[in-house]
Protein backbone atom coordinates (compact mmCIF):
# COMPACT_ATOMS: atom_id res chain seq x y z
CA UNK A 1 0.00 0.00 0.00
CA UNK A 2 1.38 3.90 -1.21
CA UNK A 3 2.05 5.81 1.64
CA UNK A 4 -0.02 8.51 0.14
CA UNK A 5 -3.23 5.74 0.30
CA UNK A 6 -2.45 4.66 3.60
CA UNK A 7 -2.69 8.36 4.78
CA UNK A 8 -6.05 8.65 3.41
CA UNK A 9 -7.12 5.61 5.32
CA UNK A 10 -5.86 6.65 8.63
CA UNK A 11 -7.73 10.38 8.08
CA UNK A 12 -10.96 8.21 7.15
CA UNK A 13 -10.76 5.97 9.98
CA UNK A 14 -10.24 9.28 12.30
CA UNK A 15 -13.20 10.95 10.18
CA UNK A 16 -15.84 8.48 10.58
CA UNK A 17 -14.63 7.50 14.29
CA UNK A 18 -14.56 11.05 15.67
CA UNK A 19 -18.13 11.22 14.73
CA UNK A 20 -21.49 10.14 16.14
CA UNK A 21 -23.13 11.36 12.52
CA UNK A 22 -23.75 9.40 9.59
CA UNK A 23 -21.44 11.44 7.23
CA UNK A 24 -22.68 11.16 3.54
CA UNK A 25 -20.07 10.22 0.55
CA UNK A 26 -20.12 13.75 -0.50
CA UNK A 27 -19.07 15.36 2.72
CA UNK A 28 -16.59 12.43 3.80
CA UNK A 29 -14.85 13.90 0.32
CA UNK A 30 -15.16 17.70 1.37
CA UNK A 31 -13.41 16.54 5.08
CA UNK A 32 -10.68 13.93 4.57
CA UNK A 33 -7.62 14.90 2.83
CA UNK A 34 -6.78 12.62 -0.49
CA UNK A 35 -10.79 12.43 -1.68
CA UNK A 36 -10.38 15.75 -3.01
CA UNK A 37 -7.88 15.19 -5.68
CA UNK A 38 -10.14 12.86 -7.54
CA UNK A 39 -10.17 14.19 -11.04
CA UNK A 40 -14.07 13.31 -11.43
CA UNK A 41 -16.87 12.05 -9.33
CA UNK A 42 -17.00 8.80 -10.64
CA UNK A 43 -13.16 8.61 -9.47
CA UNK A 44 -13.91 9.60 -5.99
CA UNK A 45 -16.38 6.99 -5.61
CA UNK A 46 -14.24 4.00 -6.89
CA UNK A 47 -11.88 4.98 -4.60
CA UNK A 48 -13.68 5.52 -1.61
CA UNK A 49 -15.53 1.90 -3.00
CA UNK A 50 -11.74 0.59 -3.00
CA UNK A 51 -11.06 2.40 1.04
CA UNK A 52 -14.32 1.21 2.39
CA UNK A 53 -13.27 -2.59 1.27
CA UNK A 54 -9.96 -2.25 2.62
CA UNK A 55 -11.43 -0.93 5.86
CA UNK A 56 -13.67 -3.85 6.25
CA UNK A 57 -11.00 -6.82 5.52
CA UNK A 58 -8.89 -4.65 8.15
CA UNK A 59 -11.89 -5.46 10.58
CA UNK A 60 -12.58 -1.68 10.87
CA UNK A 61 -16.69 -1.97 11.78
CA UNK A 62 -18.61 0.80 9.31
CA UNK A 63 -22.02 1.31 10.53
CA UNK A 64 -24.31 2.41 7.39
CA UNK A 65 -27.05 4.67 7.87
CA UNK A 66 -29.55 7.96 6.87
CA UNK A 67 -27.62 11.07 7.47
CA UNK A 68 -30.64 12.50 8.88
CA UNK A 69 -34.75 11.95 9.83
CA UNK A 70 -36.03 13.34 6.33
CA UNK A 71 -32.71 11.96 4.41
CA UNK A 72 -32.63 9.28 2.17
CA UNK A 73 -28.65 9.44 1.28
CA UNK A 74 -26.62 6.37 3.45
CA UNK A 75 -24.10 7.47 5.61
CA UNK A 76 -21.19 6.00 7.65
CA UNK A 77 -19.46 5.93 10.75
CA UNK A 78 -17.93 4.07 13.29
CA UNK A 79 -18.76 2.98 16.73
CA UNK A 80 -16.32 3.05 19.04
CA UNK A 81 -18.10 0.56 21.12
CA UNK A 82 -17.20 -1.82 18.46
CA UNK A 83 -13.99 -0.83 17.34
CA UNK A 84 -12.14 -0.34 20.36
CA UNK A 85 -10.22 -3.49 21.96
CA UNK A 86 -11.51 -4.83 25.67
CA UNK A 87 -8.82 -4.83 28.15
CA UNK A 88 -5.65 -6.44 27.19
CA UNK A 89 -3.47 -8.03 30.25
CA UNK A 90 0.20 -8.12 29.38
CA UNK A 91 2.79 -9.74 30.91
CA UNK A 92 6.06 -7.02 31.80
CA UNK A 93 8.17 -8.11 29.17
CA UNK A 94 5.25 -7.95 26.79
CA UNK A 95 4.42 -4.35 27.79
CA UNK A 96 7.38 -3.57 27.73
CA UNK A 97 8.07 -4.54 23.92
CA UNK A 98 4.90 -3.08 22.84
CA UNK A 99 5.66 0.63 24.59
CA UNK A 100 9.71 0.22 22.62
CA UNK A 101 7.59 -0.09 19.26
CA UNK A 102 4.80 2.69 19.95
CA UNK A 103 8.29 4.49 20.51
CA UNK A 104 10.28 3.51 17.29
CA UNK A 105 7.04 3.68 14.94
CA UNK A 106 6.13 6.77 16.05
CA UNK A 107 5.57 9.33 12.79
CA UNK A 108 5.45 12.83 13.05
CA UNK A 109 3.91 12.70 9.44
CA UNK A 110 0.76 10.57 10.24
CA UNK A 111 0.15 12.68 13.20
CA UNK A 112 0.05 15.61 11.26
CA UNK A 113 -2.63 14.25 8.82
CA UNK A 114 -4.51 13.20 11.49
CA UNK A 115 -4.87 16.46 13.36
CA UNK A 116 -5.53 18.64 10.02
CA UNK A 117 -8.27 15.34 9.47
CA UNK A 118 -10.04 16.51 12.95
CA UNK A 119 -9.67 20.61 11.95
CA UNK A 120 -11.31 19.58 9.19
CA UNK A 121 -14.16 17.34 10.75
CA UNK A 122 -14.88 20.34 13.11
CA UNK A 123 -14.68 23.26 10.82
CA UNK A 124 -17.45 21.17 8.81
CA UNK A 125 -19.87 21.39 11.77
CA UNK A 126 -19.31 17.30 12.25
CA UNK A 127 -19.58 16.88 16.25
CA UNK A 128 -15.75 15.38 17.26
CA UNK A 129 -15.39 13.55 20.14
CA UNK A 130 -12.81 15.00 22.15
CA UNK A 131 -11.05 11.27 23.17
CA UNK A 132 -10.42 9.97 19.69
CA UNK A 133 -6.95 10.08 20.40
CA UNK A 134 -7.17 7.10 22.85
CA UNK A 135 -8.68 5.59 20.48
CA UNK A 136 -6.61 5.31 17.26
CA UNK A 137 -2.59 5.68 16.83
CA UNK A 138 -1.94 7.11 13.48
CA UNK A 139 1.81 5.44 13.03
CA UNK A 140 4.60 3.83 10.84
CA UNK A 141 7.50 4.95 8.80
CA UNK A 142 11.54 5.27 9.01
CA UNK A 143 13.19 7.30 6.54
CA UNK A 144 15.17 4.60 5.14
CA UNK A 145 13.87 3.21 1.91
CA UNK A 146 15.06 -0.37 2.40
CA UNK A 147 13.54 -0.82 5.51
CA UNK A 148 9.97 -1.96 4.33
CA UNK A 149 11.43 -4.56 1.79
CA UNK A 150 14.12 -6.14 3.98
CA UNK A 151 10.67 -6.59 6.96
CA UNK A 152 8.88 -8.35 4.87
CA UNK A 153 11.38 -10.37 3.79
CA UNK A 154 12.63 -11.33 7.93
CA UNK A 155 8.77 -11.91 8.00
CA UNK A 156 8.71 -13.99 4.89
CA UNK A 157 12.09 -16.02 5.58
CA UNK A 158 12.96 -15.24 2.21
CA UNK A 159 16.31 -13.95 0.94
CA UNK A 160 17.54 -10.88 -0.28
CA UNK A 161 20.27 -9.11 -2.84
CA UNK A 162 20.76 -5.56 -2.94
CA UNK A 163 23.70 -2.90 -3.79
CA UNK A 164 25.76 -1.89 -0.56
CA UNK A 165 28.56 0.53 0.24
CA UNK A 166 31.22 0.81 2.74
CA UNK A 167 32.38 3.54 3.92
CA UNK A 168 35.21 5.05 3.44
CA UNK A 169 35.31 3.29 -0.02
CA UNK A 170 32.91 5.08 -3.13
CA UNK A 171 32.37 1.17 -4.80
CA UNK A 172 29.32 -0.67 -4.51
CA UNK A 173 29.03 -4.63 -3.87
CA UNK A 174 26.06 -6.85 -4.53
CA UNK A 175 25.41 -9.18 -1.34
CA UNK A 176 23.24 -11.97 -1.45
CA UNK A 177 21.46 -12.49 2.53
CA UNK A 178 19.97 -14.65 4.69
CA UNK A 179 17.61 -12.05 6.64
CA UNK A 180 17.04 -12.81 10.18
CA UNK A 181 16.11 -9.49 11.60
CA UNK A 182 15.90 -5.59 11.65
CA UNK A 183 17.47 -3.89 14.63
CA UNK A 184 17.45 0.15 15.31
CA UNK A 185 20.33 0.72 17.73
CA UNK A 186 21.68 4.32 18.46
CA UNK A 187 19.49 6.06 15.75
CA UNK A 188 20.37 4.15 12.90
CA UNK A 189 18.79 0.63 11.57
CA UNK A 190 20.51 -2.48 11.02
CA UNK A 191 19.77 -5.79 8.90
CA UNK A 192 21.37 -8.65 10.44
CA UNK A 193 21.70 -12.05 8.38
CA UNK A 194 23.74 -15.06 7.31
CA UNK A 195 25.55 -13.31 4.45
CA UNK A 196 26.05 -16.11 1.61
CA UNK A 197 28.96 -14.87 -0.29
CA UNK A 198 31.05 -15.17 3.24
CA UNK A 199 29.30 -17.55 4.59
CA UNK A 200 29.01 -15.91 7.69
CA UNK A 201 27.08 -13.87 9.98
CA UNK A 202 26.75 -10.35 9.11
CA UNK A 203 25.33 -6.84 10.09
CA UNK A 204 24.58 -4.42 7.02
CA UNK A 205 23.20 -0.73 8.15
CA UNK A 206 20.40 0.34 6.60
CA UNK A 207 21.48 3.80 4.67
CA UNK A 208 24.27 2.07 2.94
CA UNK A 209 21.78 -0.01 0.99
CA UNK A 210 21.75 1.35 -2.82
CA UNK A 211 18.41 0.90 -5.10
CA UNK A 212 16.22 -1.25 -4.36
CA UNK A 213 15.79 -4.71 -2.39
CA UNK A 214 15.63 -7.64 -4.64
CA UNK A 215 14.01 -10.78 -3.37
CA UNK A 216 15.68 -14.49 -4.42
CA UNK A 217 13.67 -18.07 -4.72
CA UNK A 218 10.52 -18.78 -2.35
CA UNK A 219 9.59 -17.72 0.88
CA UNK A 220 9.62 -19.77 4.46
CA UNK A 221 13.49 -20.59 4.04
CA UNK A 222 15.40 -18.49 6.08
CA UNK A 223 15.19 -19.14 9.70
CA UNK A 224 16.45 -17.23 12.52
CA UNK A 225 19.05 -18.92 14.60
CA UNK A 226 17.64 -19.24 18.37
CA UNK A 227 20.71 -18.18 19.97
CA UNK A 228 21.53 -15.10 18.02
CA UNK A 229 20.91 -11.52 20.12
CA UNK A 230 20.85 -9.16 17.29
CA UNK A 231 21.12 -5.98 19.14
CA UNK A 232 24.44 -7.60 20.33
CA UNK A 233 25.72 -8.69 17.43
CA UNK A 234 25.47 -5.57 16.00
CA UNK A 235 27.03 -3.64 18.87
CA UNK A 236 29.64 -6.09 19.02
CA UNK A 237 30.38 -5.93 15.10
CA UNK A 238 29.91 -2.22 14.21
CA UNK A 239 33.14 0.52 15.18
CA UNK A 240 33.18 3.51 16.98
CA UNK A 241 32.02 6.61 15.26
CA UNK A 242 34.49 7.85 12.32
CA UNK A 243 36.35 11.32 13.73
CA UNK A 244 34.93 14.14 12.27
CA UNK A 245 36.30 15.21 8.74
CA UNK A 246 35.93 18.79 6.70
CA UNK A 247 33.46 18.62 4.26
CA UNK A 248 32.87 21.33 1.46
CA UNK A 249 29.99 22.19 0.63
CA UNK A 250 28.23 25.12 -1.77
CA UNK A 251 25.15 26.33 -0.40
CA UNK A 252 22.68 28.82 -2.47
CA UNK A 253 22.61 32.44 -1.27
CA UNK A 254 19.79 32.63 1.86
CA UNK A 255 19.18 29.45 2.19
CA UNK A 256 19.84 26.56 4.16
CA UNK A 257 20.70 28.67 7.13
CA UNK A 258 20.27 25.22 9.62
CA UNK A 259 23.41 24.10 8.19
CA UNK A 260 24.97 27.60 7.64
CA UNK A 261 25.02 28.12 11.65
CA UNK A 262 27.17 24.98 11.75
CA UNK A 263 29.51 26.00 8.83
CA UNK A 264 32.13 28.51 8.01
CA UNK A 265 31.68 30.56 4.51
CA UNK A 266 35.10 30.31 3.03
CA UNK A 267 34.30 31.41 -0.47
CA UNK A 268 31.74 32.14 -3.39
CA UNK A 269 31.00 30.34 -6.37
CA UNK A 270 28.04 30.08 -9.10
CA UNK A 271 26.36 26.45 -9.79
CA UNK A 272 24.41 26.63 -13.30
CA UNK A 273 24.61 30.19 -13.12
CA UNK A 274 22.70 30.10 -9.38
CA UNK A 275 24.74 32.23 -7.05
CA UNK A 276 26.05 30.48 -3.78
CA UNK A 277 28.98 30.27 -1.07
CA UNK A 278 31.34 27.77 -0.41
CA UNK A 279 31.09 26.23 2.83
CA UNK A 280 32.81 24.60 5.11
CA UNK A 281 31.32 22.21 8.12
CA UNK A 282 33.00 19.03 9.93
CA UNK A 283 30.58 15.97 10.29
CA UNK A 284 31.38 13.02 12.43
CA UNK A 285 28.89 10.67 11.04
CA UNK A 286 28.27 10.62 7.36
CA UNK A 287 25.40 8.43 6.99
CA UNK A 288 23.23 10.36 9.13
CA UNK A 289 24.77 13.43 7.59
CA UNK A 290 23.98 12.25 3.93
CA UNK A 291 20.56 12.14 4.96
CA UNK A 292 20.75 16.04 6.48
CA UNK A 293 22.06 17.09 3.96
CA UNK A 294 19.59 15.72 1.24
CA UNK A 295 16.86 17.37 3.05
CA UNK A 296 17.58 20.63 1.60
CA UNK A 297 16.98 19.74 -1.53
CA UNK A 298 18.71 21.56 -4.41
CA UNK A 299 19.72 24.57 -2.60
CA UNK A 300 22.98 22.51 -0.71
CA UNK A 301 25.56 20.67 -3.14
CA UNK A 302 28.64 18.28 -1.78
CA UNK A 303 31.80 19.58 -3.45
CA UNK A 304 34.26 16.88 -1.54
CA UNK A 305 34.42 13.98 -0.17
CA UNK A 306 32.93 12.20 -2.92
CA UNK A 307 31.49 9.40 -0.75
CA UNK A 308 29.05 12.19 0.64
CA UNK A 309 28.34 13.48 -2.68
CA UNK A 310 27.68 10.12 -3.92
CA UNK A 311 25.47 9.00 -0.65
CA UNK A 312 23.45 12.27 -1.11
CA UNK A 313 22.96 11.67 -4.81
CA UNK A 314 21.22 8.50 -4.12
CA UNK A 315 18.66 9.52 -1.13
CA UNK A 316 17.67 11.77 -3.64
CA UNK A 317 17.05 9.51 -6.13
CA UNK A 318 15.70 7.13 -3.55
CA UNK A 319 12.97 9.45 -2.74
CA UNK A 320 12.53 10.73 -6.14
CA UNK A 321 11.49 7.21 -7.27
CA UNK A 322 9.55 6.92 -4.00
CA UNK A 323 7.58 9.94 -4.64
CA UNK A 324 6.27 8.54 -8.58
CA UNK A 325 5.85 4.75 -6.63
CA UNK A 326 3.23 6.78 -4.65
CA UNK A 327 1.66 8.93 -7.52
CA UNK A 328 1.23 5.40 -9.09
CA UNK A 329 -0.34 3.74 -6.28
CA UNK A 330 -2.85 6.77 -5.40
Amino acid sequence: MSTTRAERLVNLVLCLLSTRQFLSAERIRGIVPGYADALSDEAFYRMFERDKTELRDLGVPLEVGRTGSFETTDGYRIARRDYELGDIDLEPDEAAAVALAARLWDSPQFTGAAHGALIKLRAAGVDVDQDVRAAVEPKVRTSEPAFPSLLAAVQAGQVVEFDYRRLPATDVSTRTIEPWGVVARRGRWYLVGHDRDRDAARCFRLSRVVGDVRTVGKPGVVERPVDVDLLSFVATTQNDPQPASPTRLWVAKGRAQGLRRRADVVGEQLVDGRPGDLVEIELRFPDSAARWIAGFGPDVLVLEPEVLAKAVRERLLGALRSQRGAEVGS
